[in-house]
């Protein structure tokens, strides 16, 4: 089926189901249609093959294009080399990336030779175009997941354990403000949008990010996306502005999708300012290393070291840090490895204090000094005393809800009278040291969850429920289209 044909009969004004039906031969099957139809809805949002067939495959999550011979994707064994991959030459491979960037509404070109964006379908785009990337445009594409992960998913995929994922639920519930951190690719962003789900419905919940990514499963969500300036300088609106705009907007939540720059001095404002409850995202190699990537952000407000930590110490009451490591069967895990507080160091400066550590291979919690003090504090349960394995051998990937465990179960409530000497509690706060090394950057992990049904006469397209639907359903889809049957 001619895809330029379908584009010119849209172009014109028809719709673009009968644009599908008015190209195909006579003895076109259904599945052939789906098929068209699903290159034609790729091609009107500016994703030409063979990148629409490489973004639909099952589990690819990131589509990484270093030259017109060579791709890679990451379906969560990690990068992997895209067999026979050409996209022809290197003015095509610059030409795709032109379309991609204008059907998310922004500009690449010579003048503008960096762009990051989000594609109609929600695909994550950033592209660069030479000389800055050398001789050939490189294009990088993020298949984000189509809904929010709920809590016994993340549980059931070793991301947290069913005890850490109840102490995660209080600390949502009693409206805790927490940093959520870790390198590219940890998941932050996932666990993220599933504590967010965790939220009364009766909350209102602002979400400013550069570039949207967050999808928490709540009633009351509203997005706030940055937005860069032209080429003239002009028309652009920060995060900081953002977040000044949000505290007008009632808010029971604010929302920081990633802080990386001077909002978070506005961040900060608004968390002592009575607005509790606010999660935020930050880089950071471990949890005790957030002060010292808060201080480079408070540098670049204008923010001193002392007045950084003072508006700090209150603001956030939690650190939950991420890391990403391979399973023995080679299989790319995320998981929460360490709670942490933020406290005032010796020297008056902004510091951090582990409170507990937590080995996703082995099920064991190490308890630090503070912790009791920190469950007393938020009402938390106590730890298991006995390791328990955060996942099944089998489970290598995030599971859906129907196999993950059941939470609330066998667990204690803290007594913060309980005085006794505590023959578990180790008096350090040294990090836990896996033995498998960190992995190179990647992105998150998509999404197992059923995205809601395609819908061919309106061209509704979600990429990952494309995906994994199979040629049968595809076909029921477009058997509904009137002259099929």
């Amino acid at each position: 089926m001619n895809i330029t044909e379908m584009r010119r009969l849209v172009a014109a004004g028809l719709d673009p189901a009968q644009a599908v039906l008015q190209t195909a031969p006579a003895a076109t099957t259904t599945g052939e249609l789906a098929q068209g139809a699903r290159g034609l809805r790729q091609s009107l949002e500016g994703v030409d093959e063979p990148l629409g067939s490489l973004l639909t495959r099952p589990g690819v999550t990131d589509l990484l294009v270093n030259s017109p011979d060579e791709a890679w994707i990451d379906a969560g064994a990690g990068l992997e080399k895209v067999p026979d991959f050409s996209m022809g030459s290197a003015l095509s491979l610059r030409r795709a990336a032109v379309r991609m960037a204008a059907a998310a509404g922004q500009r690449l070109d010579d003048a503008t030779p960096i762009v990051d964006a989000t594609l109609p379908s929600g695909v994550r785009l950033h592209a660069v175009l030479p000389p800055l990337s050398g001789d050939s445009t490189v294009i990088s594409l993020r298949v984000p997941s189509p809904v929010a992960l709920p809590l016994e998913a993340v549980v059931a995929s070793g991301m947290v354990s069913p005890w850490l994922a109840e102490a995660l639920r209080r600390l949502v519930q009693v409206r805790a403000s927490g940093l959520i951190t870790g390198a590219t690719g940890t998941g932050k962003t996932t666990l993220l949008a599933c504590l967010l789900g965790l939220a009364a419905p009766d909350e209102r919940l602002i979400c400013i990010e550069e570039v949207s990514e967050l999808r928490p499963a709540h009633p009351h969500v509203v997005h706030l996306q940055a937005r860069g300036a032209n080429v003239q300088g002009a028309g652009g609106v920060s995060l900081s502005d953002l977040v000044k705009a949000a505290m007008r907007m009632r808010p029971d939540r604010l929302i920081l999708g990633e802080a990386r720059g001077a909002e978070v001095r506005e961040m900060l404002s608004a968390l002592n300012t009575g607005h509790r409850g606010g999660w935020a995202t930050v880089h950071a190699n471990s949890a005790l290393e957030v002060p010292a990537r808060l201080e480079a952000l408070g540098a670049l407000a204008g923010m001193s070291r002392e007045a950084l930590c003072a508006q700090s110490l209150p603001a956030f009451d939690v650190i939950v840090h991420l890391r990403r490591f391979r399973n023995q069967d080679g299989r790319v895990r995320r998981a929460v490895v360490q709670l942490a507080r933020l406290a005032r160091g010796s020297d008056g400066a902004l510091a951090a204090k582990a409170v507990l550590n937590f080995d996703p291979q082995t099920g064991a919690v190490q308890r630090l000094e503070g912790w009791r003090d920190f469950a007393a504090r938020f009402e938390l349960p106590e730890p298991p005393r006995e390791p328990v394995p955060t996942v099944s051998p089998a489970a290598s990937s995030p599971a859906t809800g129907t196999d993950a465990p059941r939470l609330g179960s066998d667990l204690v409530s803290p007594k913060p009278e309980h005085t006794d000497p505590d023959p578990d509690l180790v008096l350090s706060d040294a990090t836990l040291v896996h033995p498998d090394p960190e992995l190179p950057e990647t992105n998150r992990v998509a999404a197992p969850n059923s995205p809601p049904k395609w819908q061919v006469p309106h061209l509704e397209w979600n990429p990952v429920g494309v995906r994994n639907q199979t040629s049968a359903q595809l076909a029921n889809d477009f058997a509904d289209i009137k002259g099929v049957r």
